[in-house]
C-alpha cells in the first residue's frame, strides 16, 4: 500500500466513522411513550409518533445513500490533499447535522412551524449535495488514479450533476405542501442510491 493510498484509507475510516454514529443517532428521536402520558392504549401512542418513523427513514436512507455514494468516489481517489481534507470535513459537518432538522420535522409536523422544520430540513440537504459536488469536481480533476474509468468518472459526475437544483426543488415545494417536499427528498435518495450506469442507461433508453 502506498503513503497516498494509506491517506485515503484514513479518510474513510474517520469518515466511515462519523456516518454511523450520524446514522445511530437517528433513533434517539423516536420516544417510547410513558403509560401515564395519556388515557389511550399503547398502540395509540405509537400511531400518533408516526411523523417521528418517516423523518426517521427519510433521513437513515439519506445518510445510507451519502455513505454508498462516499464509498464509490473513493474507490477512484487515489491521492490526498488538504483541500481534499478540508472538503471531506465539510461534507461530515453536514452530515452530522441531519439528526437535528430530522428531529424538527418529527416535532412539528402538522403543526405551527413545520414549514421552517421542513426549510431546514430540504436546506441541509442542499449544503450536503453542493459540498459532494465540489468535493467530486475537484477530486476528478487531480485526484484520480491513472488506470480511473473515465466513462464511469463522466457518469457519476452527470448524475451529481442536478442534485443541488432537484434539492433546490424540495425547497420550493415547503410553502405548497411539506409532505411534498419530504417525499420528494426520498425520492432523490432513491435516485443517488442507483449505480451511475443505470442511470446512464436510462437516460439514453
Amino acid at each position: 500500500m502506498t503513503p497516498a493510498s494509506k491517506e485515503t484509507g484514513r479518510i474513510e475510516a474517520f469518515s466511515d466513522g462519523v456516518f454511523a454514529i450520524a446514522i445511530t443517532l437517528l433513533i434517539l428521536d423516536i420516544k417510547v411513550p410513558r403509560a401515564s402520558e395519556s388515557s389511550v392504549g399503547l398502540g395509540t401512542l405509537l400511531l400518533r409518533q408516526w411523523p417521528a418513523y418517516v423523518a426517521f427513514l427519510a433521513s437513515f436512507a439519506k445518510i445510507g445513500i451519502m455513505w454508498i455514494n462516499h464509498h464509490r468516489l473513493f474507490t477512484h481517489i487515489v491521492r490526498s490533499s488538504h483541500a481534499l481534507l478540508l472538503l471531506n470535513s465539510l461534507l461530515l459537518l453536514g452530515i452530522v447535522v441531519v439528526p437535528f432538522p430530522t428531529a424538527l420535522v418529527a416535532e412539528y409536523f402538522g403543526h405551527e412551524g413545520e414549514h421552517l422544520a421542513a426549510t431546514l430540513f430540504s436546506g441541509t440537504f442542499l449544503l450536503i449535495a453542493i459540498i459532494f459536488n465540489v468535493l467530486w469536481r475537484y477530486a476528478s480533476k487531480h485526484l484520480l488514479g491513472h488506470n480511473a474509468s473515465v466513462p464511469e468518472v463522466r457518469e457519476i459526475s452527470k448524475q451529481y450533476r442536478f442534485g443541488p437544483l432537484f434539492y433546490v426543488l424540495c425547497l420550493l415545494l415547503v410553502p405548497f405542501s411539506v409532505g411534498a417536499s419530504i417525499g420528494m427528498n426520498l425520492a432523490l435518495a432513491i435516485f443517488f442510491a442507483l449505480p451511475p450506469a443505470w442511470v446512464q442507461r436510462s437516460s439514453q433508453a
